[in-house]
């Protein structure tokens, strides 16, 4: 498939500039990287950009869906330019690196939740955690750091599990709020 970033642009209805233009070619080039990489080789290809740009370009183009942000449990926000696809993440921990790993069933949501409290669930976020072959390698067993030894705790945004808040979140959706 040939990439054409200001016609990704346009399609999106986003003004075709220099920053959004060497934005969108830094994390085309570099799938799950970080706003810092993507400021480091956005600069690389036209020079200059200030991190605050490249922060609210990211921003915008999440927004539209012209990329995916996903920030791994213990990890800053990392952005890919594969979206509209039901598509999860394989983190190392020890070097956190990160890799694609398809959907097992293909439409969203590729899990179902064993309760779903009321809501409508169209999404299912997951993601995999092990060693990735680089640092399985480097040393046999590699030791892994005191923060990576630790199963990744639930998602903070996760609701609270009482009687209230699963009352009124179920109440606020079948509302519409």
């Amino acid at each position: 498939m040939h990439f054409d970033p200001a016609g990704t642009l346009r399609a999106h209805h986003m003004p075709v500039t220099a920053q959004r233009l060497a934005v969108l070619r830094a994390v085309h080039g570099r799938p799950h990287a970080t706003a810092d990489e993507v400021a480091t080789d956005a600069a690389h290809d036209i020079g200059t950009i200030s991190r605050q740009s490249v922060y609210d370009t990211l921003a915008a183009m999440v927004e539209r869906g012209v990329l995916r942000k996903i920030q791994p449990i213990g990890s800053v926000a990392r952005y890919e330019d594969r979206v509209g696809d039901n598509h999860h993440h394989v983190v190392c921990r020890s070097c956190g690196a990160v890799a694609d790993v398809d959907c097992a069933v293909g439409h969203r949501p590729c899990l179902t939740a064993s309760q779903d409290h009321g809501y409508r669930i169209d999404e299912a976020d997951v993601s995999h955690w092990g060693t990735c072959p680089a640092c399985t390698s480097t040393s046999g067993r590699r030791t892994q750091p005191k923060s990576a030894r630790r199963t990744p705790r639930a998602n903070k945004r996760t609701p609270r599990k009482t009687a209230r808040s699963t009352t009124t979140t179920t109440s606020n959706i079948k509302k519409g709020k």
